[in-house]
């Protein structure tokens, strides 16, 4: 058994940590609000996005454009958004373990790791890490999802790549985030009787200024970035949802082991005080 001073060395270190929790805990749940805030509000906007895109192509054909290309998927992308710190429960490997179950089949695949976390897991196993954006900060901003759009759009548009997914982590509330993935390119618009709009739209004929074809060139690569840049909003408030509950639950922990602790240590004491009260009447009874 351990001695007091050990054990109360024990409780004083598991108090410190605890505290360092019931902090992280806080501070979490204040970026939580924050990072679920910009997630609500960029919604609508992707939603109108896809829907708008989707009426267009509905009603153009024979237009082309490089990110609409579909050939064989030879050689194929995947887009993996991670965190860069953990400390967050199963949030980061539940991420990786959806890319890692996709790309397993795939004989030629390359990687754009979007935080820390994955970045060093793919690395240390060996995969192909064709881009990495690691510390991109607490605030995602569209400039940082522009950055990887284009990356991705030229590589696209070069025949490097024949299909572009991204993996991330749905916010669905805070104590649920689901990985994902989306196939981002080649761009497969939903028709609008997949989004239930056909029985109140219905399909009309646009007039196009000064083309379809521009105007294609200006949505397309507004819905790979906006969808890169969605990814990257869920999955930082899911982070902060999985941290606040993460360190919730050491803080209880470290409550019950205290607890455990300190009946352990007070055991003890008394063991010693009856051992001690033990040998002075024994001494007592020798004197007599």
């Amino acid at each position: 058994m351990a001695s007091i001073r050990d054990l109360r060395r024990r409780i004083k270190g598991i108090k410190n940590t605890q505290q360092i929790t019931k902090a992280m805990k806080a501070v979490s749940a204040a970026k939580m609000r924050k990072a679920q805030d910009n997630v609500v509000a960029a919604r609508p906007y992707a939603k109108r996005l896809v829907g708008v895109l989707g009426r267009v192509a509905s009603v153009v054909s024979g237009v082309k454009h490089p990110l609409l290309d579909v050939r064989e998927p030879k050689k194929v992308a995947y887009v993996v958004i991670t965190a860069d710190r953990g400390l967050c429960g199963g949030f980061n490997s539940n991420i990786i373990r959806k890319a890692v179950t996709e790309i397993r089949d795939i004989p030629e695949v390359s990687l754009i790791c979007v935080g820390r976390k994955g970045r060093d897991f793919f690395r240390k196993r060996g995969y192909s890490i064709a881009q990495q954006y690691v510390g991109l900060g607490e605030n995602i901003n569209a400039g940082q999802a522009r950055e990887i759009a284009q990356y991705i759009i030229e590589k696209y548009s070069k025949g490097e790549f024949d299909a572009v997914y991204v993996v991330y982590s749905e916010f669905i509330n805070v104590l649920v985030q689901r990985p994902i993935v989306l196939k981002l390119l080649p761009a497969e618009p939903p028709k609008e009787e997949e989004k239930g709009e056909a029985k109140t739209v219905g399909r009309a004929d646009y007039i196009f200024e000064p083309s379809a074809e521009e105007v294609l060139a200006t949505l397309l690569p507004k819905y790979v970035t906006n969808t890169l840049f969605q990814g990257m909003l869920e999955s930082k408030a899911g982070f902060y949802s999985a941290q606040m509950t993460a360190m919730d639950n050491a803080t209880k922990n470290a409550s019950e082991i205290i607890a455990k602790l300190t009946l352990t240590m007070n055991r003890a004491r008394q063991a010693a005080i009856t051992k001690e009260i033990s040998e002075i009447v024994g001494g007592a009874a020798a004197l007599e």
